[in-house]
């Protein structure tokens, strides 16, 4: 909703009735939704068809690769341990698993569509804070504005950088005749939205798949790829702009992935960044005692001397 109330300025400016400007709002933030979510089914499906294919591939390249440890001296006891989880009706239990998994997704969709409903009107009633409690609420707008301006722009360059990762690694899998290479392709979109690890994230499975389908060389090639591309964009590059975006510092970037993935699970590596933004916003913004933490989080804050300081 963040994101999508910006479209509301236009609109009030033109005249038009508030009901009309929350409706539109409320309907563009349903079509990010369904694109993302049908988007994900999609990808779910292929992913599970995949796997139920490629499974006595995928036991016959464990096989190979636990003999060749085993030279190294491996014990048995784990190469059966290690085994056991890669038998077809393992693989495709999890398969299954995550194709079902696309059940619940829809249906919190549907508790996700009734919120961006209520949050849509209750956006049209913050946007009159201003007139309602006179100057005095200015500073604490103008702190509101600034937490919904970097959200925004947290958004914006993390999709434009997962556009980019996203051409570059499909296009690449294509080449080298990885099958399903749109898939991985979504699959780099969407962990692009997981700060520093995400790259992780996307490269295991379009990697298992090539040792399976071409050996250790079109695994490499994978590697390479991913090493060069992602690397040099999503670990390199990107947290560089989305540190400049949000005035963050790049370890408390970092930091909060991992502190918000404890808290509240895999959804908080996506949402680390708003979050922390949120409770710099909260707690260290409404007091002027805690502007040098501020400023150790990467804030833009006024020194004595009268100038941004920057970390």
């Amino acid at each position: 909703m963040i994101i999508c109330n910006p479209i509301r300025r236009p609109l009030d400016r033109a005249g038009l009735p508030s009901w009309i400007s929350t409706t539109i709002v409320i309907a563009v933030s349903w079509a990010i939704l369904l694109v993302l979510a049908g988007m994900l089914a999609w990808a779910t499906t292929e992913f599970t068809q995949l796997v139920i294919a490629f499974a006595p591939d995928l036991r016959d390249t464990a096989n190979n690769t636990l003999e060749w440890l085993a030279t190294f001296g491996l014990d048995a006891q784990v190469s059966d341990a290690a085994l056991a989880y890669l038998t077809p009706a393992k693989l495709i239990g999890y398969a299954t698993s995550l194709g079902g998994g696309i059940i619940g997704v829809f249906a919190a969709l549907f508790f996700i569509f009734a919120y961006a409903i209520f949050m849509a009107a209750d956006a049209a009633r913050f946007n009159r804070a201003s007139h309602e409690f006179g100057p005095d609420s200015a500073p604490r707008a103008r702190k509101i504005g600034k937490f919904n301006s970097s959200v925004r722009r947290y958004y914006v360059v993390n999709a434009a950088f997962g556009l980019l990762v996203a051409a570059v690694d499909g296009v690449a899998l294509a080449i080298m005749g990885v099958p399903a290479p749109l898939v991985w392709a979504i699959l780099a979109f969407v962990t692009n939205f997981v700060p520093n690890i995400g790259f992780i994230l996307g490269l295991v499975p379009p990697m298992i798949l090539a040792l399976v389908v071409g050996g250790v060389p079109l695994m490499v090639g994978v590697i390479v790829v991913y090493s060069v591309a992602n690397v040099l964009l999503q670990v390199l590059i990107q947290p560089k702009f989305v540190s400049d975006a949000v005035s963050l510092s790049l370890t408390l970037s970092f930091a909060s992935v991992l502190f918000w993935t404890f808290i509240i699970g895999p959804l908080g590596a996506i949402l680390a960044i708003p979050l922390t933004l949120l409770i710099r916003a909260l707690i260290l913004e409404r007091d002027s005692d805690l502007v040098w933490l501020r400023w150790l989080s990467g804030d833009r804050v006024r020194g004595k001397t009268g100038h941004d300081v920057v970390l």
